[in-house]
């Protein structure tokens, strides 16, 4: 069978140059006679693989030297634990903004060390959009500000980054890490799961300016305190070493691109040519407000729900996987990170307005 197109919202594509350096290494990696996965993280070889990897991103993300990155595990998710108790630095609070599913799972997780300020929420609108900032109340004296840039679920994403003055700006990149150009310094700390637009699942990313480490709350264990894995290179424990390798070759093939302007473009470019044809087509919806449309994960509705399976397996006959809406939400939803070709969407609008006039 010949590759598909998987509009999965993670574990995602990965782009096939990526995994055709892969398969070509696998049993040898550069006259090693072994593969990455089977090499001491100590050793010469895979601290190498590692330099080079954090070298690529901080060039394609222009991270300044005053940001530590790590590359943990336990996914973004691990992360909603990690942030209070190394960011709230004697502090009792936090700001979060509520603008989907993960946006309330980092507030429950966050509530168990702190007190919670919601800065804002839609969830009165079922996440459709963001609230206008002149509705915020933002609290100066907060540790820190959390925002969920892209809610992979509802497909709704900020349209900027918010101000939040001299309190240290903290957001999960998950679904868009780079998908294209950001501004490192306007953070505190950034963080990623990996199985979107990084690698494989299993490494997580996290960019924290180095001022704000070292000052963790009583009881954090030792692999969650970003000083002990800044200081050990993020080798305090066995990393991923594969998940990492995979990590840097994608950080490669993004840079022979051209970088994220040249990635951005693309990205932007296939989401508009999606929306465009739900826009104008009566048979699909998108629930969105138009400002706050995910580039990375789209929703949408067939105009009769009872046809949801029928479209979902002429899909895949037609080699367009995993376009199933999440549970909680339902529909459709095509997720086109940066390894999804033009090409792929390209044949879902030609599938979905095939199926349309199938079903007037």
């Amino acid at each position: 069978m010949s590759r598909v197109y998987n509009f999965s919202a993670g574990p995602a594509m990965i782009p096939p140059a990526v995994l055709q350096q892969a398969q070509q290494e696998f049993l040898d990696w550069h006259g090693s006679g072994m593969n990455i996965m089977e090499m001491s993280h100590r050793g010469k070889e895979f601290t190498d693989v590692a330099q080079r990897a954090e070298a690529s991103l901080r060039r394609l993300m222009t991270i300044p030297d005053n940001y530590k990155v790590l590359f943990l595990q336990g996914g973004a998710t691990a992360q909603f634990s990690a942030i209070p108790m190394n960011l709230l630095r004697g502090k009792t609070s936090a700001d979060y903004f509520n603008t989907g599913q993960w946006s309330k799972k980092a507030i429950a997780e966050a509530a168990r060390y702190c007190d919670v300020n919601i800065v804002a929420t839609s969830e009165d609108k079922k996440f459709t959009t963001i609230p206008d900032p002149a509705s915020w109340k933002l609290n100066p004296d907060a540790a820190y500000v959390h925002y969920t840039a892209n809610e992979t679920i509802d497909g709704l994403e900020f349209d900027h980054i918010p101000d939040t003055g001299d309190v240290p700006l903290v957001v999960d990149l998950s679904s868009t890490i780079l998908s294209r150009p950001i501004d490192v310094t306007r953070f505190g700390l950034i963080y990623a799961g990996a199985q979107k637009n990084i690698g494989p699942a299993g490494l997580t990313l996290v960019i924290v300016r180095d001022d704000l480490i070292g000052q963790t709350i009583a009881g954090t264990p030792i692999t969650f305190d970003y000083k002990v894995q800044a200081d050990n290179d993020s080798m305090y424990n066995t990393p991923p070493t594969y998940a990492l390798y995979l990590a840097g070759l994608v950080f490669d093939w993004l840079l022979g691109l051209g970088g994220l302007t040249a990635i951005s473009d693309i990205n932007e470019r296939k989401a508009n040519k999606l929306y465009d044809y739900i826009d104008q087509s009566a048979f699909y919806h998108n629930p969105v407000d138009k400002p706050y449309r995910s580039w990375m994960n789209i929703p949408f509705t067939l105009s009769n729900p009872a046809l949801d399976n029928d479209f979902l397996a002429g899909a895949k006959d037609a080699h367009l996987l995993a376009l199933k809406g999440h549970r909680s939400v339902g529909g459709m939803r095509a997720s086109i990170y940066n390894a999804m070709p033009e090409e792929g969407v390209d044949a879902l609008i030609a599938f979905m307005t095939e199926f349309a006039q199938q079903h007037q």
